[in-house]
């Protein structure tokens, strides 16, 4: 009996084998599958192999989705900024420079993450024929070279000029979500996200603009400034270091005379200001005027919308202390141009320069 018993068990082995082929045969060969269908789809336009298709862009992150367009070679100027920048429309920009602008702000980026996109446009496409710089607090960040990404982190990947360390990275769930967008895309199943220079209208519509909502956002996180503070010395003021700014220096160093730069100041509400008489005003007014100095030894032309204005103390300018209206980005957009290209003054004092 033992030896029957051993005997079925010996002639069932082979089927367990089969079985446990079978099973990484199938594995092996989905992965296989998976991995093929995202090289031929190549949702961020890396691989150059892939299928020659529209890549429009179908992900919310702009920091993966990006790169595309600076590669796709299809504009010669940019727009680099926060999302207090991304409502600049670049078409309106294009009227005014004549060039063609992709806006690449990404929301909440730090100054690193900007110097990185300026950085991969000029090594990809050359330097451009118009630099905007949206500034904001975080070029005078003076944690900027150790805080260098948010919690949305950052694919540097994307970013380097490694075209084999690219593909360790693109087989994953989440570059799989975005090449089935793709496919969904040309399918007519799945819609653009943004327009292919990078503009997306990421506030609420206009008809949805409340007044009293808007005045609770604006106020909502607003603290009494202190003012039994010491006021910071001249030395103090000289010892300030604002990393950030050295990567700019350097960045608009290398650029050719025909590139125009402008060093633009955006105009957040006066709510997200620092108070008069703070020490975070008497730091913002420093870095102020290292920014200018850089503006005129690189040839760059500053202009400042970021103070207390006819614009920034009009609520109804503004969803919240940080993000305006799109009518308002239209007018800024175009006072832009006038500004830049014919030194026009503002009508208002909404802006000014600081550096013609």
């Amino acid at each position: 009996m033992f030896w029957q018993s051993a005997k079925t068990d010996e002639s069932k082995a082979p089927d367990w084998w089969a079985f446990v082929l079978l099973f990484l045969g199938v594995l092996v060969g989905g992965a296989a599958a998976i991995y093929l269908f995202i090289l031929l789809v190549d949702p961020y336009d890396t691989v150059p192999f892939s299928l020659p298709i529209d890549r429009r862009i179908v992900s919310i992150s702009d920091r993966f989705m990006y790169p595309q367009i600076v590669r796709s070679k299809r504009f010669d100027s940019l727009v680099i900024g926060t999302s207090t920048s991304r409502l600049l429309d670049p078409q309106v920009l294009d009227r005014s420079f004549h060039v063609r602008f992709a806006n690449l702000a990404m929301s909440s980026a730090m100054a690193w993450e900007q110097k990185t996109m300026l950085d991969l446009f000029v090594r990809t496409v050359g330097p451009p024929k118009v630099l905007i710089v949206g500034l904001d607090g975080v070029w005078c960040a003076q944690n900027a070279d150790r805080d260098r990404i948010t919690f949305r982190g950052f694919p540097d990947w994307l970013y380097d000029d490694n075209p084999w360390e690219k593909y360790l990275y693109l087989f994953n769930s989440g570059t799989l979500e975005i090449a089935g967008r793709l496919v969904g895309y040309h399918l007519h199943l799945y819609r653009e996200r943004i327009r292919y220079d990078g503009y997306e209208v990421f506030v609420p519509p206009e008809s949805q603009y409340d007044l009293v909502r808007a005045h609770e956002a604006i106020w909502h996180n607003f603290r009494p400034p202190v003012h039994e503070q010491r006021p910071l010395t001249a030395g103090e003021l000289g010892q300030l270091s604002f990393p950030a700014l050295d990567w700019l220096d350097a960045a608009l160093a290398r650029f050719p005379s025909t590139t125009m730069t402008i060093l633009a100041f955006m105009p957040v509400n006066v709510a997200a200001l620092p108070s008069p008489g703070t020490r975070e005003a008497e730091i913002e007014a420093e870095c102020k005027q290292r920014i200018v100095a850089i503006g005129r030894k690189d040839g760059a032309k500053v202009i400042d919308w970021r103070f207390p204005s006819p614009l920034t103390q009009n609520e109804t300018n503004y969803w919240d202390p940080l993000h305006y209206r799109v009518p308002v980005a239209t007018r800024i957009a175009e006072q832009l141009g006038a500004a830049a290209l014919a030194g026009h003054e503002s009508d208002d004092g909404s802006y000014r320069f600081l550096v013609h």
